[in-house]
């Protein structure tokens, strides 16, 4: 039986950074796990040691799960068909998550109203990561 299905983010050495940007930025955010490669795996290189090989966010108690690629590998880029649906509270909340994210990256739609909705957005980040923030 499957308990619960979580994100699951490949970077190319990117994943700490991500996971600080994110966390300042999403509303309720927390690092809950950061785990580097160390010497628990011997096969990678030594300059990747410090690189995430676990790593975990939860957004208002929804987990997102990050990994670094080591330098031997490259972690395809992430596609815009897949994004991150992210509820806000309230419209001052959607503003400056919009604003965050959007901030070094690129805006594919909004901020604006689509039939029920508020206010939705939809950003690819500056990581590559495609996010639709929205407010009812």
């Amino acid at each position: 039986m499957v308990s619960a299905i979580v994100p699951f983010l490949t970077f190319n050495g990117q994943a700490a950074e991500a996971m600080d940007f994110y966390v300042s930025v999403l509303p309720e955010a927390s690092i809950t796990r950061r785990e580097p490669y160390g010497d628990q795996v011997p096969h990678i290189p030594v300059a990747d040691r410090g690189r995430i090989m676990q790593g975990e966010i939860s957004v208002r108690g929804s987990l997102v799960r990050f990994l670094d690629f080591d330098s031997t590998a490259e972690a395809p880029p992430f596609a815009w068909s897949s994004s991150l649906f992210l509820e806000c509270l309230d419209e001052a909340e959607f503003d400056s998550v919009f604003a965050a994210l959007s901030a070094g990256g690129t805006v594919m739609m909004g901020p604006e109203a689509v039939g029920p909705i508020r206010k939705v957005g939809w950003i690819v980040d500056r990581f590559g990561v495609t996010w639709q923030p929205v407010w009812r």
